[in-house]
């Protein structure tokens, strides 16, 4: 009996196949297609999936429509093909539950003219065989699919089979090996190989690679969409496609001949998908599509339930989008989390538009991530601060997708305002001013009611000027500052006004005018007391009023201040704005002349601010190593540490913010430094400095401080020194005592 074979465009490069001969079970041989493209990429795949297909009787790839399942089960069924051959059976055409057996037995070539049943003549003439049986396309038949696959593996000792299709079969023993999109480089590598088949001559070097590299990250390395995007390249060139992604089903709808029905086009591949689930699963997923980036089950269960998905019901329905590979479920420091691919996403989105319930979702999607930010605003004063800039760098894709909302939709503009302004904590303390200043200028820039819009409109004015100051930014700050406080006393917000006054200090300081930065923030200081506001950024004006008695000789008084702050954050578990009272403790002592506590006081600063990603913070702890390294003799040190700093300054601002004060230990460590090796030696280590990776350069810098003080005391009262991390995680007494700007 032989049978003609389908192409099939389930495999990652959509090859056809021509007639192959499906020879009867007894023949040594087996029916897999020959391919007529090559097999590009999927090297690690291949040989992860090779070696639990021959550990394993039932393995089952799953992942999403057009992922290249069934091409790289074939390929690995080829690899181990055993004695009796390996042979493939496609279901994707069988309707009929009933019929799967038939099909099975029309693929493997037997006949039968008894009374016997398909399945019994299939028990009998496998057992005893080696063979390896791979299964293609069985999703919307699984529970046929799964009996007969059952009963061969019970029967069948030296049976084994490879299963491929969009979810698990659910049986014992099973090992489910999830195919995930292609990695970049696999993927470049396949859309240059088919679109060279549709447009001769052209190559990812071609001046092309920076778009092709967009389009494999916007199609999500799904191997489907990027042989349909790669025979576009017949009317349109990568920059065209990349313009008309938007609307990417519309695009992707492909003319070729040699595709199964269902992926014609990245629509019906996508469909398929979409047809097999029930209506509390579409329902979930397109609800989903309000998501960016990965989420977790908390967040589902308030945005998407209701109207007809009840809360208690999400977790089982999640658990099923999981199976049929249309979530993906991944590891994440803050817990387990689901990602939807954009392709899948955007399909989503189109139910949900179709529905009239956009709106309503993006809206609650909104309401959790404003909430979530509140709370994390609280937590930043506590000891759960680094498990707040953990949380909020996981969260980020849908905090600016909240944003974006708010800042885009006219009632919502005080929202927004609201939101850019709570987020300050990440825009400051992990490294993000670039952005922050991205969405606070957007913010301010928008017109907000009065009461709770305008109160929202001078928290995100303050926290932008703050941004401003840090980046050495000064005319908009000043004004931002300007406007803060003049609305702040015309309408009576003591909390915005004693802020303003605040960061009005905090660009004194950065200016060099130390008289009116001392008097500024010493008014800020006592307006906190009297209102009762205490959190990160009081204590924080409490470290830049120290710098300014610093920087007028007034040392006593400056350790004073931030030994009152050390003392406070170690009794609310704060790490922050430690690691800046750290700092001006270890300019104190070198100013002293006590390098060795200098440099241990700075080289916790620096861990601490690695650890939250603060490049502000690290920067400045860089800068006085470099010239505490310069002291100790090691010049050539001292410059790559000196050119460590010029490659972090570009992504912070003006570098030292322009200002002659904190400006003097760098012109101090390059005076000593160009003295000692002399002009070309120095810039040769400064180039080699700025050719370290961060992480890396800050590690360098970490260890010879280390080794340079090897005894690390402990904090007072005995507890743990500063760096080491909160060892409770007891809830910290309450950070305020009004709520205040903490509580936004």
């Amino acid at each position: 009996m032989r049978r003609p074979q389908r192409p099939d465009d389930r495999r990652n490069d959509s090859a056809a196949a021509g007639p192959a001969a499906a020879a009867p079970v007894e023949g040594p041989a087996g029916n897999l297609p020959a391919e007529l493209t090559a097999f590009v990429g999927r090297g690690t795949e291949l040989a992860a999936l090779t070696e639990v297909l021959t550990a394993g009787r039932l393995v089952t790839v799953t992942g999403v429509g057009g992922v290249g399942k069934s091409r790289l089960a074939v390929r690995a069924a080829a690899a181990v093909r055993p004695r009796d051959g390996a042979w493939l059976v496609e279901l994707d055409s069988v309707r009929d539950p009933d019929l799967v057996e038939h099909a099975l037995a029309g693929a493997l070539g037997l006949t039968d003219h008894t009374s016997r049943s398909p399945r019994q003549v299939l028990l009998d003439r496998l057992a005893g065989r080696e063979l390896l049986l791979v299964v293609d396309g069985f999703e919307h038949l699984v529970a046929a699919a799964a009996s007969l696959v059952r009963d061969l593996l019970l029967r069948c000792p030296d049976l084994r089979v490879l299963a491929a299709g969009r979810r698990p079969l659910d049986l014992a023993g099973e090992r489910v090996f999830p195919l995930a999109p292609m990695a970049e480089p696999d993927a470049a590598a396949l859309f240059t190989d088919r679109a060279s088949a549709s447009l001769p001559g052209f190559a990812l070097d071609g001046g092309h690679r920076a778009e092709v590299l967009e389009l494999c990250r916007r199609l999500d390395g799904i191997p489907l969409a990027l042989e349909l995007a790669a025979g576009r390249l017949r009317a349109l060139s990568p920059g065209q496609l990349l313009a008309r992604l938007d609307d990417r089903f519309r695009l992707l709808a492909g003319a070729r001949r040699d595709l199964l029905p269902r992926h014609q086009t990245l629509r019906t591949a996508i469909g398929w998908s979409h047809e097999l689930c029930t209506a509390q699963e579409r329902l979930l997923w397109a609800r989903l599509s309000v998501f960016s980036g990965p989420f977790d089950l908390d967040a589902v269960e308030y945005v998407c339930s209701g109207d007809g998905l009840l809360a208690e019901e999400v977790l089982d329905v999640v658990d099923e989008l999981l199976a049929q590979s249309v979530l993906t479920r991944e590891e994440s420091p803050t817990g387990v989390r689901y990602r939807m691919l954009d392709t899948v996403r955007a399909y989503g989105a189109e139910w949900l538009r179709a529905t009239e319930d956009t709106a309503r979702m993006r809206r609650r999607h909104r309401d959790w991530y404003m909430g979530l930010a509140t709370w994390c605003e609280l937590d930043w004063f506590s000891p759960r601060q680094a498990e707040v800039a953990t949380l909020v760098e996981c969260e980020l894709p849908n905090l600016r997708a909240a944003l974006e909302f708010c800042l885009t939709e006219p009632e919502e503009t005080y929202l927004g305002q609201y939101l850019a302004g709570t987020l300050w904590f990440c825009w400051v303390g992990c490294g993000r001013l670039a952005e922050g200043r991205h969405w606070l200028d957007r913010a301010v820039d928008l017109e907000s009611e009065g009461g709770v819009g305008e109160q929202s409109r001078l928290k995100a004015l303050w926290v932008l000027g703050y941004v401003a100051i840090l980046q050495g930014d000064t005319v908009p700050a000043l004004c931002a500052l300007q406007e803060c406080q003049e609305t702040a006393e015309r309408t009576g917000s003591a909390v915005a006004a004693a802020y303003a006054v605040h960061r009005l200090g905090c660009l004194a300081l950065v200016s060099d005018d130390m008289p009116r930065a001392e008097r500024l923030l010493r008014t800020a200081l006592d307006e906190y007391r009297r209102i009762g506001e205490l959190n990160s950024n009081v204590l924080m004006g409490q470290v830049e009023l120290a710098m300014a008695l610093a920087f007028q000789g007034s040392l006593g008084d400056a350790v004073e201040l931030c030994e009152d702050v050390r003392q406070v954050c170690e009794d609310h578990g704060e790490r922050w704005t430690l690691a800046y009272a750290l700092y001006v403790l270890g300019y104190a002592a070198w100013t002293r002349g006590e390098p060795e506590l200098a440099r241990e006081l700075v080289t916790r600063c620096l861990d601490l601010d690695h650890t939250f990603h603060d490049l502000l913070g690290t920067v400045l702890a860089v800068e006085l190593l470099a010239l505490f390294t310069a002291a100790e003799g090691d010049a050539a040190e001292a410059a790559v540490l000196q050119g460590v700093a010029s490659r972090i300054w570009p992504s912070v601002g003006l570098p030292l913010f322009g200002s002659e004060y904190f400006g003097g230990p760098h012109a101090l460590c390059e005076a000593r430094a160009r003295e000692r090796l002399g002009d070309e030696l120095y810039e040769a280590q400064l180039r080699a400095g700025a050719l370290l990776p961060p992480d890396a350069a800050v590690a360098r810098a970490l260890r010879r401080g280390r080794a340079a003080t090897p005894g690390v005391p402990r904090g007072r009262r005995g507890t743990p020194a500063e760096g080491q991390g909160p060892q409770t995680r007891e809830p910290a007494a309450s950070p305020t005592r009004k709520g205040g700007e903490t509580a936004g």
